[in-house]
């Protein structure tokens, strides 16, 4: 499939591509606009049952669903697959936003809410348009590219100012420090920027961080 999606595209002219992202933004929009409160979690495709953030993030996305939280993930393995495992034994709303590629992408068997992309893009605002937060487990390049595509909506007040809450001050904390001594630092990011993060370690705490936006939106 991955193989003909992209000889498809190659195919394709600007004017009927425009086409396809229309239909594909249609489709986010009806399969997600009844999804409720909920919390997108981002993490690493390739991390193991065995490691303890798998562990953590289904943690996390079950506390989430016994509290009435949808919990939306790009619907792959690792901090993915965990994310949704959780939501669904706990009965919750488990969605996945999976994206098409030549590789490594496979979508788990735990959401019950399934949406498929083919454009980053695309998925990317579906991630922002329906969460009231977000938890940003440890991941590589595409963790990073949602996390900052968060603070920079938040930053220029392209969406509401929602906790992006990273998981894990061990694996966060050197990423942190660098922007507080590059960024922050070199005046290229207000004080107020910086406040947009929130470190924890503590599953609980991102519960009460997500249930007081909860009361502040109802």
């Amino acid at each position: 499939m991955e193989k003909q999606y992209l000889i498809d595209e190659m195919g394709l002219s600007e004017s009927w591509r425009l086409f396809r992202i229309i239909g594909e933004f249609v489709e986010g929009v009806e399969e997600m606009h009844d999804v409720g409160p909920a919390v997108s979690i981002f993490g690493s495709a390739r991390t193991k049952p065995e490691d303890p953030y798998y562990q953590k993030a289904h943690e996390i996305a079950g506390m989430l669903a016994e509290n009435g939280f949808a919990v939306i993930t790009g619907g792959g393995g690792g901090i993915m697959e965990a994310a949704n495992k959780g939501a669904a034994e706990k009965n919750g709303k488990s969605v996945g936003l999976n994206i098409v590629l030549p590789m490594e992408q496979e979508p788990n068997p735990y959401s019950n809410i399934k949406v498929e992309f083919n454009y980053f893009f695309i998925r990317k605002v579906m991630f922002v348009k329906y969460a009231m937060a977000y938890v940003i487990m440890p991941g590589g390049f595409g963790t990073l590219d949602e996390l900052f595509e968060a603070v920079t909506l938040i930053q220029t007040k392209r969406v509401k100012p929602l906790p992006v809450i990273l998981f894990g001050s061990e694996y966060w904390g050197g990423l942190v420090e660098w922007i507080k001594a590059r960024l922050l630092e070199g005046k290229l990011i207000s004080p107020d920027d910086l406040n947009i993060l929130k470190v924890t370690d503590d599953p609980e705490e991102i519960l009460e961080i997500v249930k007081g936006v909860a009361a502040l939106v109802s």
